[in-house]
């Protein structure tokens, strides 16, 4: 009842008006049926414009990071997500990965839509990073479609660590779902699972026409993040 109350009548409305959303390919989203929405991740907003455009409810995998911040701010913020129908999966550890698989399979056991971002994390610079193979592994063992999209100006809108968003036009488009039901039974092969990953992450790359760089984004940021430090503490010359 929340998940409808917000898209409709509170956070809805205000999203459509600050940004301004011109929407492409929504014929492409299946009106009934289970089915997968892989996209590109460059701003927090991207978790509810989504939502906001489409007819039929999704389903996000989001990080638990949101519903385990301390004092009142964590404790709404937690609330906001669960009573919008996220859900959380912890990133850490050995079996972060298989527990994202878990709760997206049951998500599509429902016949629901099922929103991933297979970069794993934002993009922290607007370019579109490699994708992680549990978006592979979900569609073959759910025997589902996977529907490519593409935010565009949601990082010009809403940059990582911006709250208060710019006033900024967006585009989300949709392309055409992409069946991978000739690979059935196929999901323990690595190969398999990269070739389809990479299918997919082209499909999102021709409709944000972003830059693509073959790695990781959670590598990325960490580089990023040591190479700072070092200009910032530079290591000093062993006497």
């Amino acid at each position: 009842m929340f998940y409808y109350l917000l898209k409709y009548v509170i956070l809805g409305p205000l999203l459509r008006l600050v940004f301004r959303p011109r929407i492409e390919g929504l014929d492409h989203i299946p009106e009934s049926g289970a089915a997968i929405i892989a996209g590109n991740h460059l701003s927090f907003a991207d978790h509810f414009l989504m939502p906001a455009v489409l007819k039929r409810r999704i389903t996000f995998l989001a990080k638990a990071e949101y519903f385990t911040g301390p004092g009142i701010r964590g404790r709404l913020t937690a609330t906001f997500f669960r009573s919008a129908g996220q859900i959380p999966v912890d990133r850490s550890g050995k079996e972060a990965g298989q527990a994202a698989i878990r709760e997206g399979l049951g998500v599509l056991s429902k016949d629901e839509l099922l929103g991933i971002y297979p970069e794993g994390t934002r993009s922290h610079d607007g370019r579109l990073y490699k994708g992680k193979v549990g978006v592979a592994v979900m569609a073959l063992k759910a025997q589902v479609p996977v529907v490519p999209c593409a935010m565009i100006g949601t990082f010009e809108a809403q940059p990582p660590g911006k709250v208060i968003p710019n006033i900024h036009p967006v585009k989300i488009r949709f392309g055409k779902p992409l069946d991978f039901s000739r690979y059935e039974g196929m999901e323990n092969e690595k190969a398999i699972l990269r070739a389809i990953t990479d299918e997919i992450m082209y499909a999102i790359l021709m409709l944000s026409e972003q830059e693509y760089v073959d790695q990781y984004a959670a590598v990325a940021k960490a580089e990023q993040a040591a190479a700072a430090k070092e200009r910032k503490f530079p290591r000093l010359p062993l006497s």
